[in-house]
């Protein structure tokens, strides 16, 4: 069971949307809503995870709102520093943006942009050398799950990520399981299931690591507002990364509000 002191997080991936002028509004909208009804940072963390050419925009367009929001990076470089690698961005330039948190290890970069577990282990290694934290993601998909392979696939994932970690940087990562079949398809974890896994998740990480208690684990795959607060009941579920719901405000509200009664 996690430590009853984690504070939530629950971070929208914004994936490949939206348009420029709607990413703003969504924005605005959003701390319409936390002025009405402020979420500090100790009930939960919110963050949003624009596309990579918005993050700066989001950023200004946050440093007025009531709560504060994080802007997290969906995805950076396997290639650390500055140099010659058209089309990349490396954890040091995400610094020196400001950009404090990033994605690593989504199901959609694992399967269908190739990043595989030693690309994954490289981001995630310069990512944290650079001063991030970390949002790393586990996840398996349906024919893993039928097969009986679910804990041990996640586990691995869990395991992979243990080679890069040091013992001082443990705090600096967040855990996201996210079933691969949940994702994007309307389909979502029973509570009891997301739950077990999370139990699981938790176990591995106590056994790698004595942070493994304190590190938040977040659920992700078709989290809604019609979910969150049975999820956010769950003792090892410490937040969501939401996917859809996050591009309308008042539903990645209603889910942030639900973690964040948790610590009322």
């Amino acid at each position: 069971m996690s430590d009853s002191t984690i504070t939530p997080w629950v971070v929208g991936n914004w994936k490949m949307n939206p348009m420029q002028a709607n990413s703003q509004q969504l924005i605005q909208d959003l701390k319409q809503y936390l002025k009405q009804t402020p979420i500090t940072e100790q009930q939960c963390h919110i963050g949003v995870a624009p596309i990579s050419i918005a993050l700066l925009p989001i950023q200004q367009a946050l440093l007025d709102a009531q709560s504060p929001v994080k802007v997290v990076a969906q995805d950076l470089s396997r290639m650390a520093g500055t140099g010659a690698y058209t089309g990349e961005v490396s954890g040091e330039l995400l610094k020196d943006s400001q950009i404090d948190y990033v994605l690593i290890g989504h199901s959609e970069r694992r399967e269908i942009f190739g990043d595989d577990v030693e690309h994954v282990k490289a981001k995630v290694l310069n990512a944290l050398n650079a001063g991030l934290t970390v949002i790393y993601c586990v996840g398996e998909s349906l024919e893993q799950r039928e097969a009986g392979q679910a804990e041990q696939v996640v586990l691995q994932q869990i395991c992979d990520l243990a080679t890069v970690v040091k013992a001082d940087q443990w705090h600096n990562i967040v855990v996201a399981y996210e079933p691969i079949w949940a994702i994007g398809t309307g389909k979502t974890a029973s509570p009891e299931d997301a739950q077990a896994m999370h139990a699981q998740i938790r176990q591995g990480l106590a056994q790698i690591t004595a942070e493994g208690k304190n590190i938040a684990i977040l659920y992700g795959g078709s989290v809604k507002p019609e979910n969150a607060v049975e999820l956010a009941a769950c003792p090892d579920i410490n937040g969501a990364l939401v996917g859809g719901a996050s591009l309308n405000a008042a539903s990645f509200f209603e889910i942030a509000r639900a973690f964040a009664k948790i610590k009322e």
